[in-house]
């Protein structure tokens, strides 16, 4: 026999407390006078009857859901979920949900959710996008914050400075005495790859160390440098040290050194970027360049709830310095102790 389920609507508030529909619907959304003790008496047969406002009406009837889209390109990457924590957890204390949406770096994607969004009276968006244009922003008229890449000068955005870290990732392998230095780098569409690969260059180039085939395109993607890292070293043995543009690259130049059987760092010195908690768990343990990644996305939700609030932004470039995590895969003497 099917058990049947009694939902409390708001009729029932209304007839149990004895006031109109109208009056339940002013208390719950603090909106028009009620008299003090009348209200009291609506907020006590809600608690007591367990009523659950339908979210979905009150966000058609208020045009707002107290809910956040989240727009990342590859949830499979484990930076991008520690990023989304941060907001997450930031978001929930402000009494608002998410809805995660994973784009794959497809601008059809993009637009489907927002779509979405904007259908479900989402009340602003935090993008991670290498593809978003700002026009099609102001299409759905809705506050948006950028984290991790920019998207428009006009759009606030909460990034690292990646090309910074990279000359000191680059650096690092040279104070440890690396002598032939090869990157690992993303795909050239995304910002973020492209200013990491510029950071190895420019420091290459002043130590007159830079070789055009020493850079393998790694896709940020673990298998992919495995594969890339690899064959390189088989072709280049003389390779010392290797900066990967992201950790998850950097595991799979680990892995395609393992599988030549290249000692890390004895033989060959590895270093990431970005810093995510998987780095510290390998073996070797990664060094990288960590980002400030959750204070870096709980600030992108506090930029976000002052938009949403109707404030304008104070400064629309939120840079922030990675810091170098000296771990075992670069553990090495440095050159001045030589």
């Amino acid at each position: 026999m099917n058990k049947v389920i009694n939902v409390t609507t708001i009729r029932d508030v209304a007839k149990d407390a004895n006031v109109s529909v109208a009056t339940v619907s002013r208390v719950m959304n603090d909106n028009g006078y009620v008299n003090p003790e009348t209200r009291e008496k609506v907020k006590e047969t809600i608690a007591r009857l367990n009523y659950q406002p339908n979210s979905v009406a009150r966000s058609l009837y208020k045009k707002e859901s107290k809910t956040i889209g989240i727009m990342v390109p590859d949830i499979m990457n484990p930076y991008f979920p520690e990023l989304v924590r941060g907001v997450e957890d930031y978001l929930i204390e402000k009494g608002f949900t998410t809805i995660l949406c994973n784009t794959d770096e497809d601008p059809e994607k993009e637009r489907l959710y927002l779509d979405v969004m904007k259908q479900r009276y989402v009340d602003g968006a935090i993008i991670v996008s290498n593809t978003l244009k700002r026009d099609l922003i102001d299409e759905y008229d809705m506050p948006i914050v950028a984290l991790d890449r920019s998207i428009h000068e006009n759009v606030p955005t909460f990034m690292v400075d990646n090309t910074v870290g990279a000359e000191q990732a680059t650096q690092h392998l040279i104070d440890i005495g690396c002598k032939r230095i090869a990157h690992v780098r993303g795909p050239e569409h995304v910002e973020n790859a492209t200013a990491r690969y510029e950071g190895y260059y420019k420091i290459m180039q002043q130590t007159n160390g830079f070789q055009e085939h020493c850079v393998v395109q790694g896709d940020f993607d673990q298998k992919q440098s495995a594969k890339a890292v690899k064959q390189l070293l088989q072709e280049q043995p003389e390779i010392d040290g290797i900066f990967a543009g992201n950790d998850i690259m950097a595991l799979g130049a680990l892995k395609g050194a393992e599988s030549l059987g290249i000692k890390v760092p004895q033989e060959l010195a590895i270093i990431g970027f970005d810093g995510i908690d998987l780095s510290s768990m390998t073996i070797p343990e990664l060094s990288t360049m960590s980002q400030p990644i959750y204070e870096m996305s709980t600030q992108a939700a506090d930029a976000l709830m002052s938009l949403i609030s109707g404030q304008t932004a104070d400064e629309t470039e939120h840079i922030y310095q990675p810091t170098l995590e000296w771990r075992q895969s670069t553990d090495r003497i440095r050159k001045e102790d030589n």
